[in-house]
């Protein structure tokens, strides 16, 4: 069986009349009955009674169409792919990456990119998540990783969850609260506080630290996580970090709870907005690389909703 008589077959499926059906596929109408017949002869019994003005379906016709159907479907798409693929020359993303997200997390992500698609050269914009919606949104970026935890993000952009992971109280290893399994917000009262300035949780967990009468003092605010870690080493005070951001191992760590904070972390795009295939190369290898030594949650949900196979999600 060829795939021109898989497309011959269904024109006479939608037409219903061999000659108007051999016009919509560019051939003659000789050529046309001559692929069905040998189609035919493949399948053993007629696909279609001939009639003059009633062309129509046969049982064996009318069984085997919706699997010639599908199986022009996937060639179509795999053959759409396959040119896309072939498009990626010199291909320029432009990702844009959460400042507080640590570089650890996506090595292998963008190593697994590189890998696989090696001609697409990945232009990356660290920012705050707001900075980041802002440029997304106004065409700046094709895709951003980040989390609003402290708002929904705006309604034209489709988010896919990557991972969660906790908020933890970080503190140097003398510190008095350093033999807790976790902190609880009062513990903290009265306290030096080492802001992380880009922190998607500003203005927003303050106000359960107030719910509680928790009153900390802000020491020292700065944009970079390593000076961040490297003030609390030296004791200058306590931060309020993601757990899979905390790469010293000379500080302690403790899950902040009574309440405890939690983010998501997703990978955006807008809605409706073409895409280019370098984007689609991003979305497959996030689907096919580990978070954190799991898949990215987008791939569970999918699991759940639909009761696939694991291998039915990867992308090859």
């Amino acid at each position: 069986m060829e795939m021109h008589q898989v497309r011959y077959f269904l024109a006479v499926a939608e037409q219903l009349n061999f000659t108007k059906a051999a016009e919509s596929c560019n051939v003659s109408q000789p050529s046309l009955t001559r692929a069905i017949k040998l189609l035919e002869e493949e399948f053993g019994g007629l696909l279609f009674h001939r009639e003059r003005a009633n062309t129509h379906l046969t049982d064996l016709g009318r069984t085997v169409h919706p699997h010639l159907q599908q199986i022009y479907e996937e060639a179509h798409a795999a053959k759409q792919r396959a040119q896309e693929l072939a498009k990626l020359k010199k291909v320029r993303l432009k990702l844009g990456i959460m400042c507080t997200v640590a570089p650890t997390q996506l090595i292998e992500l963008l190593t697994s990119v590189q890998t696989r698609y090696a001609n697409i050269e990945i232009d990356i914009t660290d920012a705050s998540a707001a900075e980041l919606e802002t440029l997304l949104l106004d065409g700046a970026l094709e895709v951003a990783i980040l989390c609003r935890p402290d708002r929904a993000l705006d309604e034209r952009i489709h988010m896919m969850p990557l991972f969660r992971e906790q908020m933890m109280v970080v503190i140097p290893p003398n510190h008095q609260l350093a033999t807790k399994d976790s902190i609880r917000v009062k513990d903290l009262h009265g306290m030096n506080y080492v802001n992380r300035a880009k922190c998607e949780f500003n203005g927003y967990a303050g106000q359960f630290f107030r719910q509680q009468g928790v009153e900390i003092r802000t020491v020292y605010r700065s944009e970079r996580d390593d000076w961040v870690l490297a003030m609390i080493r030296c004791g200058l005070g306590f931060g309020f970090m993601p757990e899979f951001s905390i790469n010293d191992p000379a500080v302690i760590a403790r899950p902040l709870v009574e309440p405890d904070f939690w983010r998501t972390v997703n990978l955006c795009t807008v809605r409706g907005r073409p895409h280019s295939p370098a984007v689609g190369a991003l979305v497959r290898e996030v689907m096919r690389v580990g978070w954190h030594g799991v898949p990215a949650m987008a791939v569970t949900q999918i699991k759940e909703k639909h009761s696939v196979e694991p291998d039915l999600l990867s992308a090859d």
